[in-house]
């Protein structure tokens, strides 16, 4: 990690610093980020266009004004401008915050300030983290909500799709649950549209996760799995449970809202399947800061800065980040559940 100076210092932390320092920082509560699935990628506009050809969605670049526009494909259906939302976070450093307080680890020293910015800058990275996840479980069901759980975008309204879904009734003990895994993988294989996958990984609710592997089809297979020397018998293997064609996840998360209020990420007795190992069709759009100095830049996951006060009285620590997750093809995160 960057060495963190002391913001007292002549000059103090720029803004190039102190973004390189909160961007390298851990990136806490990602199950996508640890896949690597949402490809980070950014534009140097606030806002983005997205053209539906065949049931994907694709990106167009900005030109120059007065310069030869994109030509839309004849089957085009729709074309949509979506502005990138922004999300500032900001928190402050008091006099309070450092006077008297023991260093971390020490027995006699006071706490360095820029030990204290840096505990600063960690828990603020943490929450945007956890924001976009948020956002971009979301996006692989089609929809795109702020921190407040309030939607922005709906992909499947904005351009007229209906989202795939597979019912796999395993209330009942005659089900065919391999049926319904051929299902979903064929329903995918469909909308691949020209893209490549390895894979199809459904990271469902715990409440699928445990009717799934109590199946009469399914309990066997699950009793005698073995991954890595893992026993379903003796330790927990929820985070991988292969069958018939698709890795099953249980995907335990739940989030508090700007609002005080709670929204689990997976709706409980559903799950989402989707493929691993695209190239272009899980994006992370990531705008510029709202700053002079980063106009017509590349967007960065996040930016930081500090202010101090006039007056002495304390620092300001400024985040933001402005993301839009999209994915190119609505169509391929198949919702599946069981309705009894």
């Amino acid at each position: 990690m960057v060495a963190i100076i002391n913001p007292f210092d002549t000059g103090g932390y720029s803004l190039a610093e102190m973004t390189e320092a909160i961007n390298i920082l851990p990136n806490i509560y990602t199950r996508l980020g640890q896949m690597g699935f949402f490809r980070f990628e950014g534009v140097t506009q606030r806002s983005v266009i997205i053209e539906q050809a065949d049931g994907v969605l694709n990106l167009l670049p900005t030109v120059p004004l007065g310069g030869p526009a994109t030509v839309a494909n004849r089957d085009t259906r729709s074309m949509r401008s979506f502005t990138v939302p922004w999300i500032p976070h900001d928190d402050v450093i008091t006099p309070q915050d450092v006077q008297g307080v023991r260093g971390f680890g020490m027995g006699d020293a006071a706490d360095p300030l820029a030990t204290v910015m840096e505990r600063k800058l960690t828990r603020m990275r943490a929450k945007h983290a956890q924001t976009r996840e948020y956002m971009e479980v979301n996006a692989l069901r089609g929809i795109v909500k702020d921190g407040a759980g309030s939607t922005l975008y709906n992909y499947f309204t904005e351009f007229g799709l209906a989202q795939q879904s597979t019912d796999f009734v395993l209330g009942t003990s005659t089900t065919s649950i391999q049926t319904k895994v051929r299902d979903v993988l064929r329903k995918i294989e469909v909308e691949l549209k020209g893209e490549t996958m390895n894979g199809v990984v459904a990271m469902v609710s715990p409440d699928f996760f445990d009717k799934l592997i109590s199946h009469a089809r399914v309990e066997d297979a699950y009793k005698y799995f073995s991954s890595t020397g893992a026993q379903p018998l003796r330790e927990d293997t929820r985070r991988r449970f292969p069958f018939a064609g698709i890795v099953f996840e249980e995907y335990n998360a739940t989030v508090t809202l700007s609002t005080g209020a709670t929204e689990t990420l997976i709706p409980v007795g559903e799950g989402i399947a989707f493929p691993m190992g695209t190239l272009d069709t899980f994006v992370t759009y990531g705008a510029p800061a709202n700053l002079i100095e980063t106009v017509n830049t590349v967007g960065l996951p996040i930016y930081a800065r500090q202010i101090a006060r006039l007056d002495g009285s304390a620092i300001d620590v400024k985040t933001e980040a402005s993301i839009l997750p999209v994915n190119k093809r609505p169509r391929l995160a198949v919702r599946i559940f069981s309705s009894n």
